[in-house]
């Protein structure tokens, strides 16, 4: 995870001091992760809230009522539920094409602005849907917010402050979404789904506020022609008024970065390929460990394994701290220990703890029983605490990390935007199959992500390099052009490819 300060651009440092609208900055914008963290928690326990389901999802309400069920993994499988949760992903994918335009040439802090309008009007019909369709469109607004925040607010924070706030926010959100839901779910009336619903509304009110509030970031102002606002702006959040050898830096950063013609068609020449590979994998393969899976559906796949109501609830509120504590640990230990070796050592991690789940819940508990026993209820909470926990200090932020420092600087803007396309695709595919694959495969869906584990842990092994300690503009010569597999892509052709731009010194964004 990168520090304070700008993106590092030809690995020089400059002098400044941690200014009160950094911190203010830090902090308003980073409610975008929050944001997004909230979003992601509070779908599945909606989902397993009673009330929304009778009004939403009378099929799915009324099989949950019956007895004799011919399997419990079933009681929640309904496509239009899945809908419910996934729907924002979609439409986060493709906002993101647009986002990444509007980055660029409208600013940072405009798409900031548009994330957060787009995160109010979700929240609007969200929490006054009096119909499936208000709902399915609350969340395609959100997920327009998603794709917005997730363009804009990692280039804000990484351009003028720590980029880890946003990763923390996320884990805040869903920890406090779980909490939320824990809390209305006990509120008489029918109403408690509303409430849970709407306060997504204040994460997204303080971006928006803080999107006005806030200055564009230099980067941009200068990317866009503004040089004399950036070079104000600049001295305003470094603190000190000798800010010249910097704003040189990024007016030659945005010079360079305005030659780079075709990012993306350059993204798949063969000298790139070992990158995107890479970044397109991680993505994939994040997704297919299962912890979206659980977060989505946390309270629903508890209860579906017989803890009942307030139990499962109570359940998902302990995964969402753990994973909130495991996230404040993962700050610490990505940056010195190496990303290999944290790949490695949790797909073990993770392997077992979902061989454990799968093997208890096929022994112990049938299709139609009603719950575990209290001594395999806590072993597969453990379990699924073990299993978020490894996540959040290993394939939850190197899944991006990897990808952020991987990417030449002339098309890390591009590569970025692919690799988040990528994770909503996959999320969005996850999201909407989950209790469809419950159904079908029952305790075996444990089983099947940890095929998956297995198979990505190989890939590490074999195809993943260490980036620890490697300057961005150094990565080619002292990591690519070093792997045995990857350093025959790295290469100079014929000369014609070289036309392309492939000069790595002193391009942040393009």
């Amino acid at each position: 995870m990168v520090g304070g300060g700008l993106a590092p651009t030809g690995g020089k440092e400059f002098d400044a001091k941690i200014t009160p609208i950094v911190i203010l900055s830090s902090i308003m914008v980073a409610t975008g992760g929050l944001m997004f963290g909230y979003d992601v928690g509070v779908s599945g326990g909606v989902t397993a809230m009673p009330d929304f389901l009778k009004k939403f999802f009378p099929v799915v309400y009324n099989r949950i009522q019956e007895k004799g069920l011919d399997s419990n993994y079933c009681k929640y499988n309904n496509e239009a539920l899945q809908l419910f949760t996934s729907s924002l992903y979609l439409s986060a994918l493709l906002a993101t094409f647009l986002a990444s335009h509007t980055t660029r040439n409208s600013g940072r802090k405009r798409t900031m602005l548009m994330a957060g309008i787009f995160f109010m009007i979700g929240v609007v019909f969200n929490a006054t849907a009096i119909n499936l369709s208000m709902l399915i469109f609350g969340r395609l607004a959100l997920g327009c917010g998603v794709g917005f925040a997730n363009q804009a607010v990692p280039l804000f924070l990484s351009e003028i402050a720590p980029t880890r706030i946003r990763g923390l926010n996320v884990t805040i959100g869903i920890f406090s979404a779980n909490m939320v839901n824990f809390g209305t779910a006990k509120i008489k009336g029918g109403w408690g789904w509303r409430l849970s619903l709407g306060l997504a509304g204040i994460p997204a009110i303080l971006l928006t506020i803080g999107s006005v509030l806030v200055s564009d970031t230099p980067n941009s102002l200068i990317e866009r022609g503004n040089l004399e606002e950036g070079k104000r702006v600049l001295r305003k959040i470094r603190g000190i008024e000798n800010v010249e050898l910097e704003f040189q830096e990024l007016v030659e950063v945005s010079r360079v970065a305005r030659e780079v013609k075709h990012p993306f068609r350059n993204l798949v020449l063969r000298r790139n390929r070992p990158q995107l590979v890479v970044a397109v994998a991680l993505q994939i393969f994040q997704q297919f460990t299962g912890i979206n899976a659980i977060m989505f559906y946390a309270p629903i796949l508890f209860d579906s394994l017989g803890f009942g109501g307030n139990a499962s609830l109570y359940s998902a509120a302990i995964t969402g701290g753990v994973n909130l504590l495991s996230t404040l640990a993962a700050i610490k230990v990505v940056d010195k220990a190496g990303r290999r070796i944290l790949l490695l050592k949790a797909g073990v991690h993770m392997f077992f703890a979902q061989v454990i789940i799968g093997t208890v819940l096929g022994i112990k508990f049938k299709d139609n029983s009603n719950n575990l026993g209290i001594a395999f209820s806590i072993l597969v909470v453990i379990m699924i605490c073990t299993f978020v926990s490894t996540f959040a200090w290993s394939w939850g932020p190197l899944g991006w990390l990897i990808p952020s420092e991987t990417f030449p600087l002339g098309m890390r803007s591009a590569g970025l935007s692919v690799t988040v396309s990528v994770n909503m695709l996959f999320t969005f595919i996850i999201g909407q199959s989950f209790l469809s694959m419950l159904c079908t495969l029952k305790f075996g869906i444990f089983l099947f992500f940890s095929v998956w584990v297995v198979v990505m842990s190989v890939f590490t092994y074999y195809l993943i390099p260490e980036t620890k300690n490697v300057a961005i503009e150094k990565m080619t010569e002292r990591v690519w052009k070093q792997h045995k597999v990857w350093r025959k892509y790295i290469v100079q052709e014929d000369g014609s490819e070289m036309q392309d731009m492939w000069d790595e010194s002193g391009v942040t964004q393009v």
